[in-house]
């Protein structure tokens, strides 16, 4: 009973430290969010072990593909927030079309990496992938926790 004590006090502390470390707010690293995709992927279609170092990859580059863009499309959303309160309807609408480029970049990460995904997957897993990506945002794997309900590579909703 001691020992089970240890264990949980043990397994507490460490989930605090790291939890901690991370700091709050802070975004998992890309090749943590990669990781439990692939994770919740592996357990809905019973990926192969090859599969899964692949969509690791895949996805990794994916996230880390996102990052700039999506710092980009933070600091033009804050400008086009600028833009409303100054009433600039001028830089709101060159603001609105730099946001749907940025938005588009974001859209074609996002799709070659599905579709990379799509070409290691078995003919059975492709149809289960179907069937389970038609569940909700974020597609089969999910957004990452914490992430807005239209997160899938870095694409937020602020």
């Amino acid at each position: 009973m001691l020992r089970t004590l240890c264990l949980y006090s043990s397994a507490i502390a460490l989930s605090a430290a790291l939890a901690s470390a991370q700091g709050p707010g802070t975004p998992p690293e890309p090749a943590a969010l990669a990781q439990m995709r692939v994770d919740r992927l592996a357990t809905q279609l019973t990926l192969t072990d090859s599969q899964k170092t692949s969509a690791l990859s895949i996805y990794t580059t994916a996230y880390t593909a996102t990052q700039p863009i999506q710092t980009s499309l933070q600091a033009n959303r804050a400008s086009i927030n600028d833009a409303v309160k100054a009433n600039n309807t001028a830089a709101i609408d060159q603001l609105a079309v730099t946001s749907g480029i940025l938005d588009g970049q974001l859209t074609a990460i996002n799709s070659k990496a599905e579709a990379a995904f799509y070409a290691i997957l078995t003919t059975d897993q492709q149809t289960k992938y179907a069937s389970i990506s038609q569940r909700g945002p974020g597609g089969p794997g999910g957004p990452p926790p914490g992430a807005s309900p239209n997160m899938r590579f870095g694409r937020g909703g602020q």
